[in-house]
């Protein structure tokens, strides 16, 4: 059983908007930064967005800035898309760095996926008219 649940994937025409969540029962996710990435078929994964264990500070790839918002409470993390886009279609994950690097992201982050060791099993996001 998945420790790290992402939901709230679909399907939504260009211009929409979607919000995926990422959360645990088991582990606590306050501790940790989150980050979120997505892999289209037949590209890599590639990061997103992450949020600082403190939720004060967040990052985002270029591609995304000023259309997606990740935001964090207790024990789940939230990313919003607005403005969604056809190429934003993928199968998104949200993940935590290794227990042992967790005060390296108490108030910063990085979306490098090697930085990440726990997944979860992913939502498909898919853009379309």
């Amino acid at each position: 059983q998945a420790q790290l649940v992402e939901s709230g994937g679909g399907l939504v025409q260009p211009g929409g908007s979607l919000r995926l969540s990422c959360s645990s029962t088991i582990i606590p996710l306050a501790n940790f930064a989150i980050g979120w990435f997505r892999q289209a078929p037949g590209k890599e994964r590639e990061g997103v967005g992450c949020i600082s264990s403190n939720g004060d500070n967040t990052n985002y790839r270029d591609a995304v800035k000023l259309r997606f918002t990740i935001s964090r409470h207790q024990n789940t993390a939230w990313l919003q898309m607005d403005g969604l886009k056809p190429e934003d279609t993928a199968v998104y994950y949200c993940a935590i760095p290794p227990y042992g690097d967790r005060f390296k992201y108490v108030d910063s982050c990085v979306f490098e996926p090697d930085e990440y060791n726990y997944w979860g099993q992913g939502t498909q996001v898919t853009v379309s008219s």
